[in-house]
């Protein structure tokens, strides 16, 4: 049943993936103009889209999540902008959460022939104040601590409190720098 569910959130992020690949060029995601224009030309879907864009970025590595920020603090200031991004950002790192929850240990175990332990015997206590506090910097990739953190011990609702809270400040900053770029 678990693994069910990893195999419907893989193809929920891959049809996602694939239908607004016609709409919008990955490969541009890096151009602060292209995202603005682009999320502009939605109108009043622009958020939902910038959301849903956003939880990808996530999930799928290497489609980078600063530009994103920093175009929404032009499309919608930092308060609307951060409000957007952290939803987006939270939505795709629960699902990378789960998607290595629940297909992700049993495949590498497999491909390794043994049992993993990552932080079995850390607390979540401790393992909160490790994802809270990568999340505050942003030189730690968010797609890796939410994979990691899928195969470790956590609660997904400890992991999801710690992901929400510790993404807010950079999130905001790199929002209301977003202005600073025009």
């Amino acid at each position: 049943k678990a693994r069910t569910w990893g195999v419907i959130l893989v193809i929920i992020v891959i049809v996602l993936f694939l239908a607004l690949k016609e709409a919008i060029d990955f490969s541009q995601i890096d151009n602060i103009n292209y995202i603005i224009e682009t999320i502009r030309g939605f109108g009043m879907l622009g958020p939902l889209l910038f959301i849903i864009v956003m939880a990808i970025a996530i999930v799928v590595s290497p489609i980078p999540s600063l530009p994103l920020d920093a175009a929404a603090g032009v499309i919608w200031g930092p308060y609307l902008a951060t409000l957007y991004a952290v939803i987006g950002a939270e939505i795709g790192a629960i699902i990378a959460f789960l998607i290595a929850r629940h297909l992700g240990r049993s495949l590498i175990e497999k491909a390794l022939h043994k049992d993993i332990n990552i932080c079995n015997h850390c607390s979540d206590k401790t393992l909160v104040a490790i994802i809270f506090i990568a999340r505050l910097f942003p030189f730690f990739q968010f797609d890796v601590i939410s994979y990691g953190a899928g195969l470790t011990n956590i609660s997904l609702k400890k992991f999801a409190i710690a992901t929400f809270f510790g993404m807010i400040p950079m999130t905001f900053i790199f929002a209301l720098t977003g202005k600073s770029f025009f």
